[in-house]
């Protein structure tokens, strides 16, 4: 069997996580490929490493002294090899990274990189399996997008058979310039070598012990997730939830590999477990998750009804497209539509993007709804499952929430309601209370065997 195990953020924060490490891959002998991400934060406070690189950064774009900043990320680094005794000379190879980065001798990409490279040689040290550079393996096109194919050549030709320890986040092209995945990227790498090595299993560890039910912030007794489906993953962590990066998963859910998110601080718990199909059982959650973001704007497009319906909504959504805006959600009704936006998206270009749609489809009216907040309530079992969506409206108008957007996915596993920005924290504790009991999530097998309204 193998496994890969990607260790990130605040799990990789100190000499005390390295030791827990140590503990969790010396307890499987198929835990032999890891993937780190750069030291994250120790304390309420502290700064990652990786936001310490990019304000290096921006000090030397701006000829600004960055020696607080490089004394600062140095002594992390020389507290854990001091701390765990590794032989590994981390203050000559940060001296000469240093110099080079007051010089302005690194791009971006490379300078930021660093986190994560000196985070996996003292962690291969430490594990006592091989450095492999990301930069060696993990390749990149010239336009910056990433090569599967030569990828997963790369790896086959130059990876350790026995296991190693290979930094995230980044790789090269072939001429060697550095490129970097999206932030949280380090998911991605773990996820990609997963693929590449025909793991059994891809384990994500993190500071959390897997998925819950509803940001616990919100909803203080939410229960963690045991099993999702890649599907019902996606909904969630597009919606907000946080846990694991999104892009994550597509590479090991092609090649048919199951995904678990574990505590580093918690090993023994069960964590969740992502697949295509989860595991048939009598106990199944009438709903996953309950999921949502803030931040979005919704243009309410109406048709002048003396002007043809072929084309309009085309023609519309195309100066969305010709501001490089992303139309995240479209509700629909006979002579009008809903575009809605993330608001960040259009703060500088509303204006002019609302006369462009005046010019290309002249609409009877335009109206702009600002302030909404997107909840999606998730779960494979809501697929035709009578009064679900009565239940969930009707508590929600009990609570005094007003709806100002509904929509629903084709496959029938997520309703998503829009309400005003105010209501947000509201809308969710109301929409988990509606499918929870004081157990919890309430089942489907704690229901009549033919469905039911509520």
């Amino acid at each position: 069997m193998i496994k890969v195990a990607k260790f990130g953020g605040s799990s990789v924060a100190d000499a005390e996580h390295f030791r827990k490490i140590k503990a969790i891959v010396d307890a499987d002998p198929a835990r032999r490929f890891i993937v780190v991400s750069a030291c994250g934060r120790r304390c309420d406070g502290d700064a990652k490493v990786t936001d310490l690189l990019y304000l290096v950064n921006a000090h030397v774009k701006y000829r600004v002294s960055c020696d607080d900043l490089l004394d600062d990320i140095a002594q992390r680094y020389f507290d854990i090899a001091d701390d765990l005794g590794l032989a590994y000379p981390i203050r000559e190879e940060f001296a000469a990274f240093a110099e080079r980065a007051r010089s302005g001798g690194y791009s971006t990409e490379e300078l930021v990189s660093r986190g994560e490279y000196f985070t996996a040689r003292l962690m291969a040290e430490y594990l006592g399996l091989p450095f492999l550079d990301a930069a060696d393996v993990v390749a990149f096109h010239h336009d910056g997008t990433l090569s599967m194919t030569r990828t997963d050549e790369l790896i086959d030709e130059r990876a350790p058979q026995g296991g190693f320890v290979m930094p995230g986040f980044y790789g090269a092209t072939r001429e060697g310039r550095i490129c970097l995945l999206d932030r949280g990227g380090g998911d991605i790498s773990g996820s990609i070598l997963a693929k590449c090595l025909g793991a059994d299993l891809y384990e994500n560890w993190t500071d959390v012990s897997g998925f819950y039910s509803a940001d616990p912030r919100i909803v203080p007794d939410a229960q963690p997730i045991e099993r999702i489906t890649y599907e019902e993953l996606r909904e969630l962590s597009y919606m907000g939830a946080s846990v694991l990066h999104e892009e994550a998963i597509f590479p090991v859910r092609e090649a048919g590999i199951p995904l678990v998110i574990k505590n580093t601080n918690a090993p023994a718990d069960p964590g969740t477990i992502i697949s295509e199909h989860p595991k048939k059982g009598e106990s199944e959650p009438i709903i996953t998750g309950v999921s949502g973001k803030r931040g979005f704007l919704a243009i309410n497009v109406a048709r002048d009804r003396t002007t043809s319906r072929i084309g309009f909504m085309r023609r519309a959504l195309s100066v969305f497209e010709r501001y490089n805006v992303s139309v995240e959600h479209m509700p629909t009704g006979v002579d009008q539509f809903a575009a809605v936006v993330q608001a960040e998206d259009v703060h500088d270009s509303l204006y002019s993007l609302i006369a462009d749609i005046q010019d290309e489809v002249k609409p009877l009216e335009i109206e702009v709804v600002e302030d909404l907040a997107l909840i999606a309530t998730v779960g494979r079992n809501l697929h035709g499952r009578a009064g679900v969506a009565g239940h969930l409206f009707g508590m929600l108008g009990q609570a005094g929430v007003s709806v100002r957007m509904i929509t629903q996915g084709c496959d029938e596993i997520n309703i998503i309601v829009g309400v005003e920005e105010k209501d947000f924290e509201t809308a969710i504790r109301t929409i988990y209370k509606a499918f929870s009991d004081e157990n919890g999530i309430v089942e489907t097998s704690e229901l009549e065997p033919t469905p039911q309204p509520f």
